[in-house]
């Protein structure tokens, strides 16, 4: 028999195949009804979005757009750096540093530091507008970086055309529910942008004003494990908060737009999240595709044959059911048929759900056995031509447990 083994040559191939499966159970999470547009919840380790409304739509971010703004001051200032104000900024409507806490002179300065607590926690407008005309120069240029770093972030639905969010003027300054996670991730991985934040309070000032003391506008704010975010409100907009929660160790990102109760909707999503049930996607055991291999089963003969081999996996593929449909490739290479038992992955399955991705090891049960059981007749007869076999008997030894075909 290991003659028959040296005998086989097997045309490998290379292929990825691409399918959407429906092997979802029948389990379910909890109703979820949420006053918005949009709302998305994301877990900020795993990567996996967990709940969705509408996360592609195109949407105003309204002072959300301050968390950009925010990160490209830490990336291109110290907490330290003296930032003058600017005629621009004083041009910005209420909600404004200028207008609403204490006027400041166009030429006065103010620190990096409590530039970003303005702007965060009182959620100014007008330092918005100081921000980028420090940093870049102009607005343009700043609006310029905005849009060169959402790129960057790979916010493929995101547009922006001013610093603060003001969009009456701006009827493209779009985003995304989605992008906006994006966004919030980015935000939160810088540490400047992060421990603001999660500032309740700060006392502020330029160099020719009384100091002052702000407040944060993101009422859930260390309440229920709310360690930041950001709010927001246009008309257009609506009310919008973007958030992030911590409980057990856990973070999961909790958006939602154009709410009618911001508050309430964030502080919902991110209960229903924590209490969030995986589904079965694809179960174990379950033949999930048949693989058809080229191979010859002499290499003196130059006759194709396809073996068909099933696969299935060895645990289950368990996914949170929303609006995402999943998409799952197999890998498949250099398959030796000799070698195949139930012990050994054939393949690799990956399943993808946006930025999440993860692999599987997929078995099967097909096996040198079968080839052997297929072919028999036809090899021995071209090893041997001049004896004749009984093919029901040679079968009927295939056929037993012990036959050692190796």
């Amino acid at each position: 028999m290991k003659s028959i083994k040296k005998s086989l040559s097997l045309l490998l191939t290379i292929f990825v195949l691409t399918v959407n499966l429906a092997y979802a159970d029948e389990e379910t999470n909890e109703t979820l009804n949420l006053s918005v547009t949009s709302a998305i919840s994301y877990d900020m380790e795993t990567r996996e979005i967990i709940y969705t409304k509408n996360i592609d739509k195109k949407i105003y971010p309204a002072s959300i757009t301050k968390l950009m703004t925010a990160l490209l001051l830490a990336e291109n200032m110290k907490t330290t750096d003296m930032l003058v104000y600017t005629e621009s900024a004083a041009q910005q409507p209420a909600c404004s540093y200028r207008e609403n806490i204490e006027y400041v002179a166009i030429g006065d300065k103010m620190r990096a530091d409590y530039i970003m607590d303005v702007l965060l926690l009182y959620s100014g407008n007008d330092i918005a507008y100081v921000i980028a005309d420090n940093v870049a120069g102009s607005t343009e240029k700043f609006i310029e970086m905005m849009n060169e770093k959402a790129k960057e972030l790979g916010m493929e639905n995101t547009h922006y055309e001013t610093a603060n969010g003001l969009d009456r003027d701006y009827p493209e300054h779009v985003t995304t529910a989605y992008d906006l996670v994006k966004l919030l991730t980015a935000a939160y991985e810088n540490e400047w942008v992060r421990e603001t934040m999660n500032k309740q309070k700060s006392i502020v000032k330029t160099l020719n004003t009384p100091s002052r003391t702000i407040s944060n506008s993101n009422k859930n704010l260390n309440i229920n494990g709310c360690i930041g975010g950001k709010t927001g409100y246009t008309d257009r907009a609506g009310r919008c908060l973007a958030t992030i929660y911590e409980r057990d160790g856990r973070k999961i990102i909790s958006i939602v737009m154009k709410s009618n109760d911001i508050f309430g909707d964030t502080e919902k999503l991110a209960d229903y999240s924590y209490n969030a049930k995986k589904v079965t996607y694809i179960p174990k055991g379950k033949i999930i595709e048949t693989i058809k291999q080229t191979y010859n089963p002499l290499a003196s003969v130059n006759v194709s044959k396809i073996a068909k081999i099933p696969i299935y996996l060895k645990e289950n593929i368990k996914y949170y059911r929303n609006d995402i449909t999943p998409e799952v490739t197999y890998n498949i290479s250099n398959i030796d048929v000799w070698t195949l038992d139930n012990t050994k992955p054939v393949t690799t399955l990956t399943l993808t759900l946006r930025d999440y991705s993860q692999q599987y090891n997929t078995y099967s049960d097909f096996s040198i056995k079968d080839i052997i059981k297929t072919h028999v007749m036809e090899i021995l007869n071209k090893l041997f031509p001049k004896i004749k076999f009984n093919k029901d008997h040679i079968q009927n030894i295939v056929d037993k447990p012990e036959f050692n075909y190796i």
